[in-house]
Formats: C-alpha cells, sequence, structure tokens
C-alpha cells in the first residue's frame, strides 16, 4: 500500500504528478498533524495544499480521508445517508483500559444525538425538539444575553487590560446556555472543566498519564448532567430546551426515549457553550487583527451582523466535522470504499478560493460570507445557529460601542486545546485606555442598542459609505449622480448590467449602473417619477454633491452573455442606464452590436448625445415627438443566429418585446425591470402548499397569507433576500420537483420554463406541493 493513499485507492492528482513532486505531496500528507501547532492556529493555512493540490487525501497516522474543498465538503453534509455522521462524537483517540474503567464506573452511557444519529431516526427527532431553535422562540433570550454581557463588561471596563476569554467570553456563553436549556447556573467553574474535558475525550489526542483525569472530568460530567434531568423530571414546567425535551418525552416516549434526553443534556451543555466561546474569542482576535474591519464597525454597527459571518466563514470555532461512508463512493474522483472515516474540513472550505472571493482576506462586507460552512449544512446543520449569530451579535455591539479603542495587549502568545474539532484561544488579552472610554463624556453609550437579526440574512444590511462626487441633469427630469465611497477606500467592484441598492431615506431603492467599471466610482442616473414611491424624488430633492448615501452591492442579474458576441440592445425611457453599460462592454470586446432608444422627447432621452458620439451609427433614437416609432416587430421579427436581445424600460415596452421575440430560441431575450412585481401575494386569493426540504428532511406547510421565504425563516432554516419584492434575484432557491408560479421579474422565459429555480420572496406552488433543495 503506498503511504498516504490508503487501501485500495486510485488517486488522480498523484498520477499527474512529476515523481519529485509525488515525494513531496507524500511527504506532506505524511506530516499533516490536524493535533499540532500550525492546524491550531489556522487549520485552513494549513493545508493549503491540499485544497491546491490533493484535495483528498488519507492519513495513515490519523487513520482518516481528509476532505478539504468547499464544493466537496458541501456534497457530503447533503447526503447524510452515503456519509453518515454516526462516527461524530467517536473518541479520535482510543481510550485507555484505565480510561474505559474510569468511565463505566461511573455508568457512562453516550448515545446518540442530533449530531451523531442516523435516519430514520433522527429526523423525526429533530423536529419534536426543533421549536425552541426558531427565530421567533429565540427573540426572547436576547435582553438576557444584552443584560449578561453588559454586567461582565462592567466589571473590567476601568482596568484597561483584560483577558477576554476568562473575564467574559467564557462565562457569559455558558451562562446563555444554562439559561436556554433550562438547567441551574450551578457550579459554572466545575462546568468549565468538565466542557473541556469532553472536547479532549471526543476530538483530542490526551497522553497516556492525562487519559485518567480527562475520564473523571467526563464521568463527573455524565453524573451532572443525569443528577439535572432528575430535577428537571419532578417539574418540568419551567423555560428551557431540556424542560420542553422532558415535556415531549412524556407526550411521544418513543422518540424522545429516557437515554437520548441524558445524552442530550450532556452534549448540549457542550454544543450551546464552547463553540460560541470560541467563535466570540476567533472574531474579536480577528477583527481587532485587521483594524480597518474593527473601525468600520465602531462606525457602522449595521455590519455587525456580516462581519459576524465573514468571521464565521474566516476563523470560525469548528475547524472539522466526521463522517463515515455507507457504500463505496467517488470523492472529487478519488475512490472512497465503505467504512471509511472522513475528515471533512469546514474551516478549509470557508477558504476556498473556488467559491469565495480572495478567501484568505477579511472583508465584512463579502456578499456571499453567509455561505460559509462552519454551521454544517442539510438535514445535520447546527439547529442552534441563531442562538451563536445573537450572541455574537452582541458582544460585538457591546465591545465596539464601549470600548472602540480595544487592542489586542502586544507579544501575547495563542494556544489552543490540541483536537481535530473545535478551536479558539484559551486566553484573548487586550488593553485600552480607560481615560478615552466614551461612555465617561456621553453616558448614553452603555444604552446603545442595535435589534438583533434572528434569522435574517445578513446581505441585507451591508453597505457601503458613499458620498455623492457629482451631480448633472442629464435630460428633462434625470439627474446623473457619480458616489465615490469615503475615505480614500476603492470602490465595490462591479460588472456591466449591475445595480445597487440605495438608501433613500428609510426607502431602499434598486437603481441600475450607468458609467464606467473601470472608473472607480458608481454612477446611476435616475429620473423623477411624479406618481412613484418617493425614490426618486428623495434622490432629486436632497442628494446634493457631499450628501452621504448608504448603498448595497453591486448585483448582477443582467450580464452579457460571454459566449455570445452579437447584441441587440432595446431601451426605453430612463431603461437606456443598464443598456448603456452593456453597450460599452460589448464596444470594449468587439462584438457586434446595436442599440435601439426610444423615449418621449429627445431632451428626455439621458445620454443620447454621448451614445450616438461614442457609438455612431450603431445607436438608432426614437424621440415619439420627431416621427417614427420603434417598431419592434419589425425590428425583432426574424430570429438572427447566435444573438441576444437585452431590453429594459417600461412594462409595456418589455411586453412588446417579449411577444415580438416569440419566435426566436428560448433564452435569446433577456430583460430588466424597474417596477416590482404586480402579481405578489395577495392573501384573499392564495392558496396553502407544502414543500419538501430534501437537504434539511423536512415537509412544511406554506399558509395562504405568508411567502415561502417568511415560512422557510421561521423554521430556522438560511435563506439569503434582498428586495423582496421579485426584483433582485438573492433568495433564488433550486426546485427539485413540482410546479411553480413564477412572479419575479428575475428569471428569463427560458428559465421559468425549465422550473428549475424560483424566487421564494414572491413566487409559489401551481399545485399542492413543491420539493426544493434546502
Amino acid at each position: 500500500m503506498t503511504a498516504g493513499l490508503g487501501p485500495a485507492s486510485a488517486c488522480p492528482f498523484l498520477s499527474a504528478l512529476t515523481a519529485e513532486q509525488a515525494v513531496s505531496m507524500e511527504r506532506r500528507i505524511a506530516e499533516f498533524d490536524p493535533f499540532g501547532e500550525a492546524y491550531q492556529r489556522d487549520p485552513a493555512a494549513a493545508v493549503a495544499w491540499s485544497r491546491a493540490e490533493r484535495p483528498v487525501f488519507y492519513s495513515e497516522d490519523l487513520g482518516y480521508w481528509v476532505v478539504t474543498r468547499y464544493d466537496d465538503v458541501k456534497a457530503i453534509f447533503r447526503d447524510n445517508v452515503t456519509f453518515s455522521p454516526s462516527v461524530a462524537l467517536e473518541k479520535i483517540t482510543p481510550p485507555s483500559a484505565e480510561a474505559m474503567a474510569i468511565l463505566e464506573s461511573y455508568d457512562y452511557g453516550m448515545a446518540r444525538t442530533l449530531v451523531n444519529e442516523d435516519e430514520p431516526a433522527h429526523m423525526p427527532r429533530r423536529r419534536a425538539l426543533m421549536e425552541p431553535f426558531t427565530p421567533a422562540e429565540l427573540a426572547h433570550h436576547e435582553d438576557m444575553v444584552r443584560r449578561l454581557t453588559r454586567e461582565y463588561v462592567d466589571r473590567f471596563i476601568d482596568d484597561g487590560r483584560a483577558d477576554l476569554v476568562d473575564q467574559m467570553l467564557w462565562e457569559v456563553p455558558l451562562t446563555v446556555a444554562l439559561n436556554f436549556l433550562g438547567v441551574p447556573e450551578d457550579d459554572m467553574p466545575t462546568l468549565r472543566e468538565y466542557s473541556v474535558a469532553h472536547t479532549v475525550n471526543t476530538w483530542g489526542r490526551p497522553a497516556p498519564e492525562q487519559q485518567a483525569a480527562v475520564a473523571e472530568s467526563v464521568g463527573k460530567f455524565w453524573r451532572f448532567s443525569g443528577d439535572v434531568l432528575e430535577r428537571l423530571r419532578a417539574d418540568p414546567s419551567g423555560p428551557g430546551w431540556m424542560p420542553y425535551g422532558v415535556r415531549q418525552n412524556a407526550v411521544m416516549p418513543e422518540v424522545v426515549t429516557d437515554s437520548y434526553l441524558h445524552s442530550i443534556m450532556m452534549a448540549g451543555i457542550v454544543a450551546a457553550h464552547e463553540t460560541t466561546a470560541n467563535a466570540a474569542a476567533n472574531a474579536i482576535k480577528l477583527l481587532l487583527e485587521n483594524r480597518d474591519s474593527w473601525d468600520d464597525i465602531c462606525a457602522d454597527p449595521t455590519l455587525i451582523p456580516n462581519a459576524v459571518e465573514e468571521c464565521l466563514r474566516h476563523s470560525g470555532s469548528i475547524a472539522a466535522w466526521r463522517r463515515i461512508t455507507t457504500a463505496d463512493t467517488v470523492i472529487d474522483g478519488v475512490d472512497i470504499p465503505a467504512g471509511a472515516r472522513l475528515l471533512i474540513m469546514s474551516s478549509s472550505a470557508n477558504r476556498d478560493e473556488r467559491h469565495f472571493d480572495d478567501p484568505d482576506a477579511v472583508d465584512i462586507r463579502r456578499m456571499n460570507a453567509g455561505e460559509h460552512l462552519t454551521f454544517g449544512f442539510g438535514a445535520h446543520q447546527c439547529m442552534g445557529k441563531n442562538l451563536a449569530r445573537m450572541e455574537l451579535q452582541v458582544f460585538l455591539e457591546e465591545l465596539t460601542a464601549r470600548l472602540p479603542h480595544l487592542a489586542l495587549a502586544p507579544d501575547q502568545e495563542f494556544t489552543y486545546v490540541p483536537n481535530t474539532s473545535f478551536r479558539g484561544p484559551e486566553h484573548l488579552w487586550v488593553t485600552w485606555d480607560p481615560s478615552r472610554n466614551p461612555e465617561r463624556t456621553d453616558p448614553s453609550v452603555r444604552e446603545r442598542r442595535m435589534p438583533v437579526r434572528i434569522g435574517e440574512p445578513s446581505s441585507k444590511l451591508i453597505s457601503h459609505r458613499m458620498v455623492v462626487a457629482e451631480r448633472e441633469q442629464v435630460g428633462d427630469d434625470v439627474v446623473r449622480l457619480r458616489l465615490e465611497p469615503l475615505g480614500g477606500r476603492p470602490a465595490p467592484a462591479w460588472t456591466a448590467g449591475s445595480h445597487i441598492d440605495l438608501d433613500c431615506g428609510g426607502l431602499s431603492r434598486q437603481y441600475s449602473l450607468c458609467g464606467d467599471p473601470a472608473d472607480g466610482g458608481l454612477e446611476i442616473a435616475v429620473l423623477r417619477e411624479r406618481d412613484g414611491r418617493g425614490g426618486s424624488t428623495f434622490v432629486h430633492e436632497s442628494l446634493l454633491v457631499g450628501t452621504e448615501v448608504r448603498v448595497r452591492g453591486p448585483r448582477n442579474h443582467f450580464r452579457l452573455d460571454p459566449d455570445v458576441h452579437r447584441h441587440v440592445f432595446v431601451a426605453g425611457g430612463i431603461g437606456i442606464t443598464p443598456i448603456s453599460a452593456l453597450a460599452a462592454e460589448a464596444h470594449r470586446r468587439g462584438d457586434v452590436f446595436e442599440l435601439h432608444y426610444a423615449g418621449r422627447s429627445r431632451r428626455s432621452m439621458a445620454f443620447a448625445a454621448r451614445l450616438r458620439e461614442r457609438f455612431g451609427d450603431r445607436v438608432n433614437l426614437y424621440p415619439a415627438d420627431e416621427g417614427p416609432r420603434l417598431d419592434l416587430n419589425a425590428l425583432l421579427e426574424d430570429p438572427a443566429p447566435d444573438t441576444r436581445v437585452y431590453a429594459c424600460g417600461p412594462a409595456r415596452l418589455l411586453e412588446a418585446v417579449t411577444a415580438a421575440t416569440a419566435a426566436w430560441p428560448i433564452g435569446s431575450l433577456r430583460v430588466e425591470h424597474f417596477a416590482a412585481a404586480t402579481t405578489l401575494r395577495d392573501p384573499a386569493s392564495e392558496s396553502a402548499f407544502e414543500v419538501d426540504l430534501i437537504e434539511s428532511g423536512l415537509t412544511l406547510t406554506v399558509p395562504r397569507d405568508r411567502t415561502l421565504l417568511q415560512t422557510l425563516r421561521a423554521a430556522n432554516i438560511d435563506v439569503q433576500s434582498d428586495c423582496e419584492e421579485g426584483l433582485c434575484g438573492a433568495c433564488e432557491v433550486r426546485v427539485i420537483s413540482g410546479s411553480v408560479d413564477h412572479r419575479d421579474l428575475v428569471l428569463s422565459e427560458g428559465e421559468r420554463r425549465s422550473g428549475e429555480t424560483m424566487m421564494t420572496c414572491c413566487s409559489r406552488a401551481r399545485g399542492p406541493r413543491l420539493s426544493i433543495a434546502l
């Protein structure tokens, strides 16, 4: 057997290497050590070589196959039948005979829990125990989290130096965990010792001389959990997940069994506490190491929810999970036999450049930060994810408000408890100048409070602070604004066809970009709509040169087809904004194109003269008050081979373009809308329907008065979203089966006919049932 390949393996990666490269690769595999300093400090960086060259390899020393790329890790999480979670809590280091005897003396009998249970037992129990984790129920805990955090900060705020782990980040999550579970707050220092022992016992490599002491603590932890459970059985009427579980045990004893309750009592204390404590320490350390990010959330607390997601992505507290194969399978071209144990490195997946741009950088405005796999994915995704998010948001809100001048203490050495799966610094020393504490001059700082986002996508809050650098009248009732970042920062990158979300005095409105992506700024042109919804009036009356604005995005659902190089552009009125950018991009690429631009009058047609000057007779203008109208039937009657049609403008124009291209191949027409869908939910005329979540193993009922998106959030299912009007495409999900009543203005006609995706904010089922890939 070749070292590092495992039994009966075929490795396409190794065969592609030279002899020298193969030797180097085998050395790296042999040196892989998940208990070593490099892995503990930064597990994703420790296997960067694997992501790049050997994303699936066998570790002889560990006895596990190691998987490091995003798509592979997500696929394994998705398929919990082929990749059983049953080994997730297996001791990665076999216990000594002495340790086993000690555990037996405590009648230690850890059974399956939600983490490591197979189907068909897992999902019925998950459903039975899920309600306390839903966003509506979690909201009740926010006041407690905030009160505890403030109390602990009060204890050290005037000291100028603190170990945040010892003085806040361990005890607050533990207290929150015990309150959430409904467990008395007795013996907190002892519980900390128990929790660490449980981690070392399950995921660590304790030395032989340590195993007895670890087993002793684990046995005491087991006994403590049983004693607490018996007290709760005597009176299960109180709040908390464990009293809820006891009540469910009385209703469905065959699902929530007695032995199961004992196991989840012990596992729940660790799961609800240690991972959050570590995640908080990692997040604060990361943000202080990246000072611009810390300063940004101090200046703009609305960035905190997405900063939390970026910290969970870049430096989460979960380094890896474990699975075992139930059948022969293939991962990334490598044959994996049945019974193989897998170490699936979610920390590495979260830094995979195939999924995240510049993944090693810390970008608190990263639009897809929430796609990290720190909480897992699919049926076994962490149920407590939103409780952890709440705690991290509150910690960052309180510290940035009260100690914005916080800094890492210099010359400290960060240490970690060696194990494969959980990581966080054992100590986190910080310093500050108490005389600069903001509350000394402004006591109201102590009461600053941002609404915690529970179960909502953080990307909806990502904003760029920009300033109106230029303002120009470019047509009757049309103003062009150039927006540039504050503080000399680079503008967000964008591509032709993109739009931004602009904060219009409390309203959020989408506007297409119309400048040059290489220019270093963002340009929009806005038509004043007398009967509009207020956004354009705000732009025209309030956004003067020098005005600060907030922008989300850019985002693009109207880009040029990279494989087609002949285009027909059709614009009506202010619809010229994205079309002008597309034409400029086509010109830069050297494509063949023609642009047809209709408007009320030449004076009302923004950029008309500039377009004619730049693109010459490829631009055809149709001012209604001057003569010939745009004849779409004549223009588009005959389908042109290898050509795309792009249209933007009033609804009647888009309807006419759609009708005129009816004979064109599916996918030839792409349109961009400026108004929200007109077929959004009307409860009086809707029907309820069932939706099967294939990857979560749940079936939900979507009532007639709620959207699919609202129903998913209420069930603790993560879905990104933004406009929630069917305009932006952020909430798109894959459809497995069932007919969709599409009500969005994003999907093309071809995409609608295929039925492969839908927008959860507005679209519904045509029949009684849908199946989607969540």
